[in-house]
């Protein structure tokens, strides 16, 4: 297949590598036209207008909304049915994704100064938060985890899950994800109805401070349209792995590492940058062997050919160096003492270190969060994670020692600004 190949010494490397990483969605003037007139009918018409867009998208026939809410007694018996390596696997994920997310959580702090005024933060948690997760024949039970468990580790109070059930069919591995995770309420809907209801509130579906979870396309413009009314984790891009390898590793294992992400869908993206050439060459080979045994070997065809290189770089210093300009969601670091380099690295979604780190261990059971920052957006954006899901409250309490030296110096900034009441509610303080 036709993988681009790109080196450092090219003296058009850096144009290459600027259009290689070059990504922005097309606007898509009648896509955002139909979730505009969607948001804006359901805030209107409430659940009237979400019964009607579940019968034309999803083919679901209800009298009212309520019927669309499913019983907690449903997803335990989705659960409990389950075949038991599939319930064991689920349970210790979800293990293994609520201890690591325990280590975030953050405390309330407050500290006393000398005149007894007293500064702090009190941390608190979201009180509901919409979890979006897609439907149909998409399942994602591992999205279920990494979205409900920080949030319920972070002490939200009621968790709203929503998934689309397209004529009815229900995937029980992601009604048992819920039930496993707390998830409180679950409702069958979707798209940008379903985004709609969680921001604006229905008389049915309770109004939400915060939505988080993937999406197509009208749920991803949805959420950036709603944001301002409740809060949104991130608008996600297309999947990325970037991989720096010195040589060593199998190069199978590098070929369908960069397979992991590039099935995602043909916009996804996957690079290796290695200083070895030879290495190069092997892994070009290993991907030509084993794509032909993928079931999704056209999607990772198109998604290498389009946005995929092999990039031949002069050490790792000039790997980390590009790494940190393309700030990738997936970094991994198939090298010899990986943590070594983790100085040099600045911008990642996320590092996987050592060549038996793949990057779907990640996805699923690692623990870390799969939910990354894309396009970019590593370089001031963080994965998902419990302070996601808290909020920080500043603490002020100043003694009437402490109102005297401050009153003095926030009146005199306070008229600099030519804001007298300010200035005068400082000086009534003093004595």
């Amino acid at each position: 297949m036709k993988i681009k190949r790109l080196s450092t010494k090219q003296s058009d490397f850096d144009a290459q590598l600027t259009a290689l990483l070059a990504f922005e969605a097309e606007a898509d003037d009648k896509l955002e036209a139909t979730v505009a007139a969607i948001l804006s009918d359901v805030k209107k018409r409430g659940d009237a207008a979400l019964l009607e867009y579940t019968q034309r998208f999803d083919r679901l026939n209800k009298s009212s909304a309520t019927e669309l809410e499913l019983p907690q007694a449903e997803l335990r018996a989705a659960f409990e049915g389950l075949p038991a390596e599939q319930r064991d696997a689920l349970e210790k994920a979800a293990q293994r994704v609520t201890a690591y997310h325990q280590k975030q959580v953050q405390g309330s702090w407050t500290y006393t100064e000398a005149d007894g005024t007293v500064l702090g933060q009190q941390i608190t948690p979201l009180d509901r938060v919409g979890l979006y997760v897609p439907g149909g024949k998409a399942a994602y039970p591992s999205s279920v985890l990494m979205n409900a468990l920080p949030a319920k580790v972070a002490g939200v109070q009621e968790l709203i899950m929503v998934v689309p059930t397209p004529d009815g069919i229900k995937n029980q591995l992601v009604l048992a994800a819920a039930y496993l995770s707390g998830v409180d309420r679950v409702f069958t809907i979707g798209g940008a109805q379903a985004v709609a209801a969680l921001a604006y509130g229905t008389k049915t579906i309770p109004k939400v401070d915060k939505v988080v979870g993937p999406g197509n396309a009208y749920v991803a413009s949805a959420k950036r349209r709603v944001f301002g009314v409740c809060g949104i984790d991130m608008i996600a891009g297309p999947s990325e792995i970037l991989v720096i390898c010195d040589g060593y590793t199998n190069p199978d294992w590098i070929a369908m590492d960069l397979f992991s992400q590039a099935e995602h869908d043909e916009l996804a993206q996957a690079i290796l940058l290695s200083p070895d050439a030879d290495f190069i060459e092997r892994v070009a080979r290993s991907i030509d062997k084993l794509l032909e045994q993928m079931p999704r070997k056209e999607i990772i065809k198109t998604a290498l050919e389009n946005r995929g290189a092999l990039i031949h770089v002069t050490d790792l210093d000039d790997a980390c160096e590009i790494s940190n300009r393309i700030a990738p969601e997936h970094l991994e670091l198939s090298i010899k003492e990986p943590q070594a380099w983790l100085p040099k690295l600045r911008h990642a979604g996320a590092i996987f270190m050592g060549p038996y780190t793949s990057e779907s261990l990640g996805d699923y059971c690692a623990g870390p969060n799969h939910v990354l920052p894309t396009s970019g957006t590593a370089r001031f954006s963080s994965p998902l994670g419990v302070y996601d899901f808290q909020k920080r409250s500043s603490l002020i309490q100043v003694s009437a020692e402490g109102a005297q030296t401050l009153g003095a110096i926030a009146s005199t900034l306070a008229l600099g600004e030519g804001l007298q009441a300010h200035a005068q509610s400082a000086l009534y303080r003093q004595s």
